[in-house]
């Protein structure tokens, strides 16, 4: 019976990761324009923030889209397989959870923070602002 259950979710996964992808792309918004001298410190700032991700979840998708929203440059990893990204995120964050946004300090001290939700409203705070 497990090895059921398991085949249709991976068949539903098969099936339905296309799809969220496509709609994913279909829906890009358009991207937040500030002055290049400020982008350019927006992307120094992001060069410090590490977004641990699977490509087809729902939660990811939502915070990749407001990055986008925000027109900000994050590195992103796929945690999905077994591998040094979750092998990363799992000893670092304590959890082998997606979205996951490593926000690392200048004294190079991590912090994780798990939820999409939470994940957005940093991302909002912090780099929502239009103006100097």
């Amino acid at each position: 019976m497990k090895i059921i259950i398991r085949t249709f979710f991976k068949i539903l996964r098969v099936i339905l990761g296309p799809v969220m992808l496509l709609g994913e792309f279909l829906r890009r918004p358009k991207g937040l324009i500030r002055p290049p001298a400020l982008q350019a410190d927006v992307d120094r700032q992001t060069a410090s923030l590490t977004l641990y991700q699977y490509k087809t979840c729902p939660f990811c998708i939502k915070v990749r889209q407001e990055m986008r929203r925000l027109s900000l440059t994050v590195d992103k990893l796929d945690a999905q397989h077994e591998g040094k990204n979750r092998d990363d995120l799992v000893r670092g964050g304590g959890k082998a959870k997606v979205p996951c946004l490593k926000i690392t300090n200048q004294a190079g001290q991590a912090e994780w923070m798990y939820e999409s939700g939470e994940t957005i409203n940093y991302l909002r705070g912090r780099f929502g602002q239009t103006t100097a």
